[in-house]
């Protein structure tokens, strides 16, 4: 123990006291010593006084100490251990970094749309809420209530957020559409080039739950990406080659793709007018002839006709026969990627050829069609064998049956223009159409792109073609990490905010994809967010005080994650030390 009391003559310690525990019987008892030296100088101890039990609660120990605090006018309260009281911890790195670039991007200037439309309520506020909850833990809406009790959102009074609140705020973000598109495309306009623009257009299908019917209602029946009839809706989405979302549209869910081309290029020349060259590059189902001719009738500033690059859709691979036959020669002995150039309707046609996936899709259908020969074989011996009266296991077999399950295979192997079954006939028949089988393998491995870009090399088309998958890629994050789909909303109105606020929050998801990437960092933004919402803020109470906040230390991984963004470290305002 620390000594206590010192007592000096001429400069020389003669004694000094300490407090010294002692155990016995099992307890621990506190003494107040005296140590000191005696006439021949040898150091002594003697017991002055014993203090009582240190283990006793209200004993003479604790009277003594409560003394002291009274005359130290200090509360016997402090000689107690601290109360603490410990709040629960709230995700704060995450949702800091992405206000972070919410506010760099701009996107805060929408509140201004909102003020002069005469609302009282901060809808930017709930708009950035429910764009941030879909890119940290996309729920409903009323889910977004509950994950704002579990972040840290300083700049946001989310306490006063209410569930009619968000839902009005999306009701203003399709009143206001208009302003709110222009704003966002003044923000994004200095993201792009404005010398050659190469965009890419595609759609996606988004699968809507309910049975109501509402009046513009946008959700309809149709054949979804994933090759089943569902109620849904077609979501349009047009990204630069940098992978920057600039615009989207919703349509219904049974509108075909080729129409929505030209309004959709009309509607990006007008909110980008400072584009001096845009090539549009879109995929199989957009291509039309009517497409075609309407596409070389856009005009942009300075008047440039636009330019386009589009895929060949499989269906109408028939009507490029003669070209094709005449470049298979060629393609034959390729052992590699073999890219050529011909003319098809006043445009150019670039064709590449894929050896090694052509040999593939081959190999796949002879495997498909001798497997349905051999279920063929099979039901015509049991249909022989039933004739001539042999007995077999299971229910007796019909040659209108066996066409039946041979058509029904047929179909399912995608095979009904080589596969024929003679439905007609009364007998169980099929023959394989050699033609139609021949023709498929010249189709095998290729891709047939028409475009009306002068200035670019077969190689290149091809490139920027298969570029395009980087847009599917956008869809694919739209589905899974934001959570798009399913679509619980029923009014028209709510579905095209859902999808204007899954819109931004794609933007923000790429924003932070291009900054990793320059980073050379390995991880995906939904990984990044991950590392970030360990970055917690922590409040308690001492003896019932006021809170204590503070934030948990950012390690070396998060600080380099922090630094991949280029977003500033998180800080919690500055609290007053516990000690």
């Amino acid at each position: 123990m620390p000594l206590v009391v010192a007592m000096c003559r001429h400069g020389v310690i003669l004694t000094a006291m300490f407090l010294k525990p002692t155990k016995s019987g099992g307890h621990t008892y506190l003494q107040l010593v005296e140590s000191y030296r005696n006439e021949a100088g040898q150091p002594r101890q003697r017991t002055v006084a014993s203090l009582g039990r240190l283990d006793e609660v209200g004993g003479g120990v604790d009277s003594l100490l409560a003394g002291l605090l009274r005359h130290k006018g200090l509360p016997s309260s402090a000689a107690s251990p601290p109360q603490l009281e410990f709040d629960a911890a709230l995700s704060f790195g995450d949702v800091c970094a992405l206000d972070q670039i919410w506010c760099e991007l701009g996107f805060d200037a929408l509140a201004g749309v909102f003020r002069k439309a005469g609302f009282t309520t901060a809808v930017e506020h709930a708009l950035r809420v429910m764009v941030f909850n879909r890119l940290c833990d996309a729920d409903s809406k009323l889910g977004v209530l509950r994950w704002l009790q579990t972040v840290y959102m300083p700049q946001i009074d989310t306490a006063a957020l209410t569930h009619q609140q968000l839902l009005r705020s999306m009701d203003a973000l399709v009143d206001h559409h208009a302003d709110v598109d222009a704003v966002v495309a003044g923000l994004l306009r200095p993201l792009v080039d404005q010398d050659m623009s190469m965009v890419f257009y595609d759609l996606t299908t988004i699968r809507a739950a309910g049975l109501s019917e509402q009046q513009g209602d946008v959700r309809h029946y149709g054949m979804a990406k994933e090759g089943v009839i569902a109620r849904q809706f077609m979501l349009g989405v047009v990204q630069t080659a940098e992978g920057l979302p600039i615009y989207h549209e919703v349509f219904d869910g049974n509108q075909a793709e080729g129409p929505t081309l030209l309004p959709t290029c009309a509607k990006v020349l007008q909110r980008f007018p400072h584009i001096k060259r845009l090539i549009v590059v879109a995929d199989r189902g957009l291509l039309s002839l009517d497409n075609l001719e309407e596409l070389g009738k856009i005009k942009l500033p300075g008047q440039r006709a636009l330019e386009f690059i589009l895929a060949v859709p499989g269906r109408r691979y028939g009507e490029f026969t003669e070209v094709l036959q005449a470049i298979q020669a060629k393609a034959g002995a390729a052992q590699h990627e073999l890219i050529d150039e011909t003319r098809w309707q006043d445009l150019r046609l670039v064709v590449a050829h894929h050896p090694q996936r052509a040999a593939e899709q081959a190999l796949l259908r002879n495997e498909r069609i001798a497997a349905l020969h051999d279920q063929a074989q099979q039901w015509a011996g049991k249909l022989d064998g039933q004739d001539a009266g042999v007995k077999t296991k299971g229910r007796k077999l019909s040659d209108s049956g066996a066409k039946a399950r041979l058509y029904h295979a047929v179909c399912e192997a995608h095979l009904a223009k080589i596969v024929k079954v003679d439905l007609k006939s009364e007998l169980f028949a099929y023959t394989v159409d050699e033609a139609a089988k021949a023709q498929a393998e010249l189709m095998d491995g290729k891709l047939l792109l028409v475009t009306n870009v002068a200035d670019l090399t077969p190689q290149d088309v091809v490139s920027r073609y298969k570029a395009l998958a980087d847009i599917e890629r956008g869809f694919r994050v739209l589905k899974s990490e934001i959570d798009i789909a399913p679509v619980y909303h029923r009014l028209p109105q709510r579905i095209r905010a859902h999808a204007m606020l899954c819109f931004l929050a794609l933007i923000l998801h790429r924003v932070m994809r291009q900054r990793l990437k320059l980073a050379k960092s390995e991880l995906s933004p939904d990984q990044a967010l991950a590392q970030l919402r360990r970055i917690q803020r922590h409040s308690v109470s001492i003896n019932r005080a006021a809170p204590v906040t503070g934030m948990s230390t950012i390690n070396p991984q998060q600080a380099s994650v922090l630094a991949a963004l280029n977003v500033k470290k998180p800080a919690v305002d500055a609290q007053m030390s516990l000690l």
